[in-house]
């Protein structure tokens, strides 16, 4: 999925100013007059002079110098300042582009994938749980479907979700996914002792922290990779198992648990 950065100027008690206008900056340096510039950006001549009014009252001086000359238009052209903004603005859309070409996945597997960076950035869930993936497989049945999510080249979730939600989402293998897990459906027990289950997903890790509450504990495991998965249980839950910080345990979640997620 292509992704791409919007970059706008904005303060309180002014309009924004983003690509648009500033396509219609440029087209007044081309064009060399306010109504040349408004067929070329396809808007009105009143709405052209309104969007330069709001520009120079968002940066205080003037960046087109112009006046309105009737029906047949006036002559103008960019301040200083004008040329400025244009210039700055292209020039941080350009390092903006490069952030993110970055932070996507290279030829070595380094990188966020989109669905990934999407939710991150943009999406907000009360699951306290959300790992972004890949599809790697999916097995349908009558009614529902196994989907396997791989978080890593090493680890993988499995979610089960009707055959509709799987057309519904658009899932295949290669599509990127996220798995959102609420904590309190996460299962905890010491790693050795949680071997054979009918849990569908069991991903081993270490305590990497652990928040006691009057009622219950938020206990949180390094899985590796750089991801972290976090279970509530009850306080005297946590106790009973003796977890502490360093310790391997093993986060026990059935596959109906897992909902899934996609851009």
């Amino acid at each position: 999925m292509p992704v791409r950065v919007q970059l706008s100027f904005a303060a309180a008690n002014a309009s924004p100013v983003g690509a648009e206008r500033i396509r219609l900056l440029e087209a007044v340096a081309r064009e060399g007059s306010i109504s040349g510039a408004a067929r070329a950006a396809g808007i009105t001549y009143k709405s052209a002079w309104d969007a330069v009014d709001a520009m120079n009252t968002l940066f205080g001086r003037p960046l087109v110098d112009g006046r309105a000359g009737g029906r047949k238009g006036g002559g103008a052209v960019l301040t200083a300042e004008g040329a400025r903004v244009v210039a700055v603005f292209h020039h941080l859309e350009g390092e903006m582009a490069r952030a993110l070409a970055a932070m996507q996945p290279g030829p070595d597997g380094t990188g966020l994938p989109a669905a990934t960076l999407m939710w991150g950035l943009f999406m907000r869930t009360s699951a306290r749980n959300a790992l972004g993936g890949t599809v790697a497989a999916i097995a349908e049945g009558t009614v529902t479907a196994e989907v396997t999510l791989a978080l890593s080249d090493r680890l993988a979730l499995s979610a089960v979700i009707t055959r509709d939600s799987v057309r519904a989402l658009g899932l295949f293998p290669g599509r990127e996914a996220t798995a959102l897990i609420k904590a309190s459906f996460v299962i905890l027990a010491p790693a050795d002792e949680a071997r054979r289950t009918s849990a569908r997903n069991r991903i081993e890790g270490v305590v990497a922290r652990r928040e006691d509450g009057a009622v219950n504990s938020e206990v949180t495991l390094d899985i590796g990779d750089g991801r972290t998965l976090v279970a509530v249980v009850t306080l005297e839950a946590a106790k009973d198992l003796g977890l502490a910080v360093g310790d391997r345990a093993c986060a026990l979640i059935d596959a109906s648990h897992v909902i899934l997620a996609a851009n």
